[in-house]
């Protein structure tokens, strides 16, 4: 077993070398577009310098029941990176001293971590203000087992935000598989059943929408009133808020770019829409992501690209908010689907 992880972290490294190589090579290397850091400094902001910690994402393990097209995780039912119970204690001691306000789960799937529901139990003992999980929806539906999660969710006040690419079956399932599209909408009437996503409740329920091929998303709060229109008419589902997230030219979908033939037109897209305003509140700013082996990155991009902190501190054994602040963010070109138009981030635009 110490064997196989071992091979699986090697060419999870030499992936990630790979796609470093891409995105550093090519139109970037010749001059035809300018690099990232070449746009932030023709606007002096250059480096991005860290803000006050206010969210700490941290990733429970890339093992997912769906593997999604778009996926910058590379997510699936074969992954077997999954976080320890050691490792979820030292986070739990980070949370019980750090300023952040949000804590962040993710995954892949991050319910099939099997110590899910003992790391959600201690962490909601600490207070934090707000307590995400990111939810694939069809998980809670998918096995028996899971269905008892929105109650579990309500139990300990935890902000649901739900993957959702469309409010049509055929999108949807284009993108995550057959299947999902009535798996979700099935998990969110079992969600709106309990409390969630009703108007003025404090059970949150918020949407993400991803674009299902190489191009920006729309205007989010267009978006959201079409989600919110067509869900109410077709299954009277109701929700909160809904997040548009720009694909990232990373993993799964830097490959479906690079095979599409569309990476160079998708990179000349998101450098045309370089927007200035949106390097301000970038997410890598304000947050840190923990690694399911307990590394820190600025953001879960620079994790699947093994670009951890520019800091002493690069491990959640070792976490020192004092070394992180004022920290320099490594970027790359991938940088540039965060500050694309209105800009994106796992709280959706930024801008």
């Amino acid at each position: 077993m110490a064997l196989k992880s071992l091979k699986k972290r090697n060419n999870s490294l030499a992936n990630s070398k790979r796609q470093l190589e891409i995105l550093s090579n090519g139109i970037f290397k010749s001059g035809e577009l300018p690099t990232f850091k070449e746009s932030v400094s023709s606007t002096n902001q250059f480096p991005i310098k860290s803000k006050p910690l206010e969210i700490l994402q941290i990733n429970l393990g890339y093992m997912c029941n769906q593997v999604c097209a778009h996926c910058h995780v590379d997510a699936g039912p074969d992954r077997q990176e999954i976080m320890t119970k050691e490792t979820m204690q030292q986070c739990i001691d980070v949370i019980k001293k750090t300023s952040a306000h949000t804590l962040d789960l993710t995954g892949g799937a991050p319910e099939m971590n099997p110590n899910f529901e003992w790391f959600v139990e201690e962490a909601s003992k600490v207070g934090i203000k707000d307590f995400i999980v990111r939810s694939n929806l069809t998980i809670i539906t998918s096995n028996k087992k899971y269905n008892h999660l929105p109650e579990f969710f309500k139990k300990h006040n935890v902000h649901v935000v739900s993957s959702m690419p469309h409010w049509t079956q055929g999108k949807t399932d284009k993108q995550r598989g057959n299947g999902v599209f009535s798996k979700s909408i099935e998990a969110l009437e079992m969600l709106n059943a309990v409390g969630y996503g009703m108007p003025n409740s404090k059970l949150k329920l918020d949407l993400v929408y991803n674009p299902s091929g190489a191009f920006l998303p729309g205007n989010q709060m267009g978006l959201e009133t079409k989600f919110k229109k067509a869900l109410k008419e077709d299954f009277n589902i109701k929700f909160h808020n809904l997040f548009a997230i720009t694909n990232l030219p990373i993993s799964r979908f830097l490959d479906y770019l690079i095979a599409s033939e569309n990476y160079e037109d998708y990179m000349t897209e998101l450098v045309d829409a370089y927007n200035p305003e949106a390097v301000k509140n970038v997410m890598c700013t304000n947050t840190i992501s923990v690694s399911w082996d307990g590394w820190l990155y600025d953001c879960d991009f620079n994790q699947m690209l093994n670009l951890k902190v520019a800091s002493e501190s690069k491990h959640i054994s070792t976490f020192n908010e004092e070394l992180l602040s004022n920290r320099t963010i490594i970027t790359s070109q991938h940088c540039y689907g965060c500050t694309a138009g209105t800009g994106s981030s796992c709280q959706g635009a930024v801008v």
